[in-house]
This record gives C-alpha cells, sequence and structure tokens, in this order.
C-alpha cells in the first residue's frame, strides 16, 4: 500500500478565541479579535509554519463563525501558507455551497485552501441553522458522501434524503490540475476513522485531554481500513492546546488561568467538572497539553508524535482569552524555536516512530 506525502507538517490552530483587553480584562470587540487574527496569520506565513486551520463556531466567547471569509482574507496578505479550518461543520451546512466557497478560496490563493470537515463537537449551529441534533449521525454520512462527489469536479448526479437532489449538474468555480484538499476531524470514534479511510480522507485527530498514546490504535486501524479498501495510507495528524513561554512557569500560569477557563466554560455545557489542579498537572505532564518553555514543548511534541504515529502536529493556541502579546509570542517561539527543534529531534532519531 502506498503512502501518501509522507513529510512532518506543522500547523496552528486559532478557535477563534476573543482576547482580553489587558487594561481593562475584559474582552476586546469582534471587530479588533478578528484582525488580530489576521495579523497572528500573516506572522504564521512570515515565520514559515505550514498550516493556520480557523474553527467554526457559532459563541459569544469565540469571533469566527465563517472560516473561509477569515481565510479570504488571510489569503490576501499571506503567501505560502495553507488556508485550513479546524472544523468545518458540514452537517448543519450545505455541501455544494460550502464546496463552492472552498472552491473559490482555492482559486483565489493559488491551491492553498484546505478543508477539515467533521460532524461538530459543537452543536450550536444546529439549530441555528433548523436541523435537527436526532439526525447527528446521518447529516455527516450523506454529506460527506456528497461532498466527496463534489470534489471529483464533474457534473454530479445525486438522490439522499438529507440533502437535496442534483441531475448532471457542475459546479463553479472549478478547480483546475488538483482535488481540493480535504481532511476529516475525528475526535476518536472508530467508525469516524474507517469512513475517512473509506473516501481516501487523511484524518486529523483531536486529542485535548488523556495521555495521546491512547489514539495509536486509531491510527492503525486507519492504515488497515484504507488498505481494505484500496485507498492511500496518508500519515495522519492531531491538534492539542499549548501555551509556549521563555520560562515554565510563565506557561504554566497563563495556561491556568486562561486554558482552564476555556475548558470550564466548555464543561459547563456539557456536564463537565471543574477542572482540577490535579488533572490540570496531569495533562501537562502526561496528557495532551503542551506547556513550558520551547524546549520543554518541543520534546513532548516529538515524544508524543512517535507514539501516536502522526506526522503531522497542529498546536492550538489563544484559549481562554488570551491577550494578543501572549499569543504572538506563542507564535513567534513556536515558528522560530519549537518547529525546527521538533524536525532536528525527528530527522535525528532522538524519537523513533513505531
Amino acid at each position: 500500500m502506498v503512502r501518501m506525502n509522507d513529510e512532518l507538517t506543522f500547523g496552528l490552530d486559532s478557535f477563534g478565541d476573543v482576547p482580553d483587553d489587558p487594561a481593562t480584562n475584559q474582552p476586546v470587540t469582534y471587530d479588533k479579535a478578528l484582525k488580530q487574527i489576521i495579523k497572528e496569520a500573516k506572522l504564521a506565513d512570515d515565520l514559515g509554519i505550514d498550516v493556520i486551520a480557523l474553527g467554526e463556531h457559532h459563541r459569544p466567547e469565540y469571533a469566527i463563525s465563517s472560516p473561509e471569509v477569515m481565510l479570504a482574507a488571510i489569503a490576501s496578505v499571506t503567501k505560502r501558507i495553507k488556508l485550513s479550518t479546524g472544523v468545518t461543520v458540514l452537517s448543519s451546512d450545505d455541501p455544494v455551497r460550502v464546496y463552492e466557497r472552498f472552491a473559490t478560496l482555492d482559486n483565489i490563493s493559488d491551491g492553498r485552501a484546505q478543508i477539515m470537515l467533521g460532524r461538530g463537537s459543537f452543536t450550536e449551529s444546529f439549530p441555528l441553522f433548523g436541523y435537527d441534533l436526532n439526525d447527528y449521525n446521518e447529516l455527516f454520512e450523506e454529506k460527506v458522501a456528497l461532498f466527496n462527489e463534489l470534489r471529483e469536479g464533474k457534473p454530479v448526479t445525486w438522490e439522499s434524503e438529507y440533502t437535496q437532489n442534483l441531475n448532471n449538474v457542475e459546479i463553479y468555480p472549478q478547480i483546475t490540475g488538483h482535488k481540493l484538499d480535504t481532511y476529516i476531524g475525528v475526535g476518536g470514534t472508530p467508525s469516524s476513522i474507517i469512513r475517512a479511510a473509506r473516501y481516501g480522507f487523511p484524518v486529523i485527530m483531536a486529542i485535548i485531554g488523556g495521555d495521546p498514546a491512547r489514539f495509536r490504535p486509531y491510527v492503525d486501524l486507519y492504515n488497515a481500513a484504507a488498505e481494505q479498501y484500496h485507498n492511500p495510507q496518508y500519515p495522519l495528524g492531531m491538534h492539542s492546546h499549548g501555551v509556549i513561554a521563555e520560562t515554565d512557569e510563565e506557561a504554566y500560569e497563563i495556561g491556568w488561568k486562561y486554558l482552564r477557563r476555556s475548558m470550564d466554560r466548555i464543561g459547563k455545557d456539557r456536564g463537565w467538572t471543574l477542572m482540577t489542579k490535579e488533572h490540570f498537572d496531569y495533562e501537562v505532564k502526561n496528557g495532551s497539553y503542551y506547556i513550558g518553555t520551547p524546549e520543554h514543548v518541543a520534546h513532548k511534541i516529538a515524544d508524543k508524535m512517535t507514539q501516536v504515529g502522526v506526522k503531522r502536529f497542529d498546536f492550538i493556541y489563544g484559549a481562554g482569552g488570551q491577550t494578543a502579546a501572549m499569543r504572538e509570542n506563542i507564535l513567534r517561539l513556536y515558528g522560530q524555536k519549537v518547529v525546527p527543534m521538533v524536525k532536528d529531534l525527528l530527522n535525528s532519531g532522538a524519537y523513533k516512530f513505531n
């Protein structure tokens, strides 16, 4: 079985958290929050980071409800960075409209568009756009199947229960010379892994808590399923939260204040208990938080990438209202120090893929 594009990739993910204003300790306005993200994406491009991925949310603490609009703005101020999502909630959207928007982005950015499709771990978009959460799985299954047909760039004939019917319809603008770069975002269910392998999509695993090594069986499952479906075994990726600072103590302090705030806010909606210091310390030491100096974070990323067996790592930054200055410092340390160090560690064999 052929492995495709088997190289290391390092990205940045923003959920669009609205930063705090350090002068007032209150969130900045949405216009400032959105412009800050564009500034950060340009910085990431200047630093040579491979991908910027923006989340889709419809909640007050997040500024980004339309990632593709933001990515189009970012395309105008960047040159090489891949313009991705993390994720696009396909289940509560129209696959044809989604494809048209990203085909437009791909054309204006010289082929830099990338989409990460997901069912949505946040579900506020379903009632907002008139979808029934009881159809959560069926909506995604049918819509990802239609999206896969649209990627072929040919006239589409389609009938299903949860999407529109199409009769030999062509979609515009067309993409010339390649298919739209498409990933599936997975939270950790075997059926999602197998579905991605069946359609021939690579996967980004959302590892936001616990020991990342527990996701290794999903990588093995993906490779086995891809082989069974006679599809390429694409290298997979993971994304996780982190904070980088000049000292471990400073990074820990930022993480404990802001990342904990974000998790407690989400947990309130989902019935989770509030984060304890013991839980936070476990995630920093052994789990899925990458918090510390560049050296500390680089070694942990290299270690966990090899344990899980992934070739792409996306660093989720800015959670919980971290200030603009904190966020920009994290980006610089990630691009200038962490990524080169991880590459050196992996290429030198200090950490080896199984």
